[in-house]
């Protein structure tokens, strides 16, 4: 082993990082090549070596494969820094110890596990298919599997659904069932909409909810100490008992839950033509099968609507954040002259769509976005419950830093407290419904769940239901079709009501520009560009007045104090807001990602409402001036942030 070893030292030597990171990287490949738990891995590890594969090598063992957010996501493959058997394995055991220490007198826990349709095939092309690979062909399901018996080997029950269930639990039936079962605890094995060779491990706790700061600091700590890991097979585990198959239970009453957040009578037979799919993902368990019971006979894409982890039929990404995946379910659309698209991503906690322009439906489509969608659904649900005196005392409406202003604009029409200045990620979301329930505010906020209205974000997500404590794309996927329906109804679109919106309440341009630093080099590159910009902030970005500076980190900023490690790289978020001509403001968000290799820069550009002296005309210039300015402003903002590294956009 000591050739490979020096082979590999030579050829790390050729990179240019931080030789701690070489060092790094050298004592973790020698654990694999050396150590019996790991040499099934060895065949490749010496082919990679052998063919000098050393960029990939060091970007697979320069880490453990960070926890964060929850849980671990990546490229499934061999090495620390990957997702396999033994980081999962790491997880679920730090997780059993963190469960022990949080419920010290309890026995014995328990905790429902869910997997989504993910196979690991190697479609990069990163190993030998000569060779034995031990992560080739592992599902979400075998991951689970392995979990289950980590969870067994420490006591804990674990409840997850049969082997031969034709069935997959989708994300927020999760959170829901950890809650119905009163469990302590759950995993999800899922990606989410990363590409097909990734998956991931997100934790989440007793109140189906995945932990915020302290509690993912505690229990980050509590993975990183694992030394050992305790294990049984599959099959041991379930002779045990320690295993318990789900019933239909919970999924019915998920079902009913989402069911119950209507807000207008169901359709009438044929009144409105609704195409429905779930991207090859579990989304035909929980949306489709709302949709399905509420009365809209939603229209399958037949190709996409069979789950599988490869997504063989779905255009670029499984991301209804990207209009190109709508292509099939638009050929679908117009052949039945449809008046809404609905698609949902692989775990099926997002949704996205498209919209038709005409009130009799039919093409031209226009694509929602996530900041539409969130604004739409905003206002169709304080519009509905306010329409019949339904309103909350208090409404509560929850969005964040970077979800579109018109939100908040909207909730103040309608009296609602809104919280719009949330860190990503639905957690923090969850962690303002969990202060409400057990203290009745948040930070100026007052209420309780009884005032909870919506809860929103910029990347598809959205939750209408305090009981479920992640976003669900079943419960928005029924109040987008209603929200159709209602204007299909007053002879009008989606559209339609998003331009009336604009005119009512200010025209919003939100937009997101990707940043991509790939491999450890990316990772140094995308840290010196934030502390580059944190220490220098500009005054000015293409003519605007930078009219404010946040920088999340600043421990005597609003947020304080740091809680931890997984505080301080959440809050690793920078914030310029701007000041425009003719009252038009602008912000631009930046911040690395969580789950993938890259930077993160959110822009948007609004206008005050259209006056009403404006014609149609100079309201549609106003429009196009605001768009421009975005444009215009992103285009320099990433000059000048990719110049503070050398590189340009």
């Amino acid at each position: 082993m000591n050739d490979w070893l020096e082979a590999a030292r030579a050829g790390f030597a050729s990179l240019e990082v931080d030789d701690s990171l070489r060092q790094q990287a050298l004592g973790y490949l020698q654990q694999w090549l050396t150590q019996p738990e790991f040499a099934p891995y060895v065949p490749q590890l010496q082919w990679l070596i052998e063919n000098g594969r050393w960029s990939l090598l060091l970007d697979s063992f320069y880490q453990v494969l960070p926890f964060g957010t929850g849980g671990r996501r990546g490229a499934v493959g061999i090495g620390p820094n990957r997702m396999n058997l033994w980081t999962l394995g790491a997880s679920v055991q730090g997780h059993c110890d963190y469960l022990h220490q949080r419920f010290p007198d309890v026995r014995p826990l328990q905790v429902v596990l869910a997997y989504d349709v993910r196979r690991f095939e190697d479609r990069r092309g990163v190993y030998n298919p000569q060779l034995p690979n031990p992560v080739l062909h592992l599902s979400s399901r075998d991951f689970c599997h392995y979990a289950a018996g980590v969870y067994a080997a420490n006591g804990i029950h674990v409840h997850i659904l049969p082997p031969d269930s034709p069935r997959y639990m989708a994300t927020p039936e999760l959170s829901f069932t950890i809650r119905h079962l009163r469990a302590h605890g759950g995993l999800n094995m899922t990606a989410s909409h990363n590409p097909p060779d990734d998956n991931g491990s997100k934790f989440y706790n007793e109140a189906g909810a995945q932990p915020v700061p302290p509690e993912d600091q505690i229990m980050s700590e509590c993975v990183e100490q694992v030394r050992v890991i305790r294990h049984m097979p599959w099959e041991e585990a379930v002779r045990q008992g320690k295993v318990h198959f789900l019933d239909d239970g919970p999924h019915r009453a998920y079902i009913a839950l989402c069911r119950k957040q209507s807000l207008i009578p169901p359709p009438r037979f044929d009144e409105i033509r609704v195409v429905f799919t779930p991207l090859h993902g579990c989304g035909t368990f929980c949306a489709g099968e709302v949709l399905e019971a509420q009365g809209f006979r939603p229209i399958p894409v037949p190709e996409q609507m069979t789950p599988d982890g490869q997504f063989p039929n779905v255009t670029k990404t499984p991301n209804p954040e990207v209009p190109e995946c709508l292509d099939r379910a638009e050929a679908v659309a117009r052949e039945h002259a449809a008046d809404l698209v609905i698609a949902t991503d692989p775990d099926a906690d997002r949704l996205g769509g498209l919209a038709s322009t005409r009130p009799e439906g039919g093409p031209p489509y226009h694509f929602l976005t996530g900041q539409e969608i969130a604004a739409l659904l905003t206002w169709f649900k304080l519009e509905q419950l306010a329409s019949r005196e339904a309103l909350p005392n208090a409404p509560i409406v929850i969005t964040t830093l970077v979800t579109t202003g018109l939100i908040t604009r909207i909730g103040q029409h309608f009296g609602a407290q809104v919280i719009n200045d949330l860190l990503v990620g639905f957690k923090y979301h969850a962690d303002v419904l969990a202060r409400l329930e057990s203290t009745g505010q948040y930070g100026d906020v007052r209420g309780s769940l009884e005032d909870f209205v919506i809860a929103t974000e910029e990347s598809h997500g959205v939750l209408v239901t305090p009981e479920i404590r992640d976003k669900d794309s079943a419960g928005a996927a029924l109040l987008l079709a209603e929200a159709a329906l209602d204007q299909k109804r007053r002879q009008s679109t989606l559209p339609a009501l998003l331009a009336e919106l604009h005119r009512r309440f200010g025209y919003f341009r939100n937009e997101l520009r990707n940043i991509a630093l790939t491999g450890v080099e990316g990772k140094q590159q995308m840290q010196r560009m934030m502390d580059q910009l944190r220490r220098s902030p500009p005054a000015r970005i293409a003519g605007w007045n930078v009219s404010r500076f946040e920088d999340l980190l600043d421990e005597q900023g609003r947020l304080g104090p740091y809680q931890g490690d997984t505080d301080r790289a959440a809050r690793n978020f920078l914030v310029f807001l701007l000041q425009g001509d003719r009252g038009m403001t602008g912000k631009i968000c930046l911040r690395p990602s969580g789950t993938e290799p890259k930077a993160k820069a959110y822009f948007e550009v609004s206008t005050p409402p259209c006056p009403p002296e404006l014609s149609e005309t100079e309201w549609a210039a106003w429009q196009r001036q605001a768009d421009e300015a975005s444009a215009t402003l992103a285009d320099h903002f990433l000059r000048l942030a990719l110049g503070h590294i050398g590189l340009t956009p």
